[in-house]
């Protein structure tokens, strides 16, 4: 990974890290990190993974109800429509997927989130894992792969971003 990289972040480095490892009360850091590093221009996400988080009734959805506008960029742009309706079409060839798996990776954030690292020359961060066997979902690291999109866990993201809780 380029040691100056840039990230969009998936829904679940949030989400996990809020539910188990960072807790708000137990990593304050972790997130101070988060907008720090957003603030620096190393790091975002999406509108559509917005939505996701801000679909929930809990803290993680009140913080990111206080981060700037700009953290979560817009999906609209006509490049990152058009890396989304091919990263769709691939999926949708994939004989191994089942139909429910290409549907819900249809309707929800993964293929934005894609094409928008595409788009930008972004490296994404997910806690997803490549499995190119699977039937039941589509990993984001699976079609990442297929599309030369960069990918890294939430760990080696902060360790790029030299971060560092005390």
């Amino acid at each position: 990974m380029r040691s100056a990289a840039r990230f969009v972040l998936d829904a679940n480095v949030f989400i996990e890290a809020h539910r188990r490892y960072y807790a708000f009360d137990i990593c304050p850091g972790y997130w101070a990190a988060l907008a720090t590093h957003h603030g620096g221009g190393r790091l975002c996400s999406i509108d559509r993974v917005r939505d996701e988080l801000l679909g929930q009734t809990d803290a993680l959805s009140q913080w990111v109800q206080q981060l700037p506008g700009s953290f979560f960029e817009a999906t609209g742009d006509p490049a990152v429509t058009t890396w989304f309706g091919r990263i769709i079409a691939w999926v949708q060839a994939q004989s191994q997927f089942f139909l429910a798996a290409k549907e819900a990776f249809a309707a929800g954030a993964d293929g934005w989130l894609i094409g928008y690292a595409k788009a930008q020359g972004l490296v994404i961060a997910t806690n997803e894992v490549p499995n190119p066997a699977i039937k039941r979902r589509v990993p984001i690291p699976d079609v990442c792969n297929a599309f030369g999109v960069d990918y890294t866990d939430t760990f080696d993201l902060l360790r790029a971003l030299g971060a560092s809780f005390h």
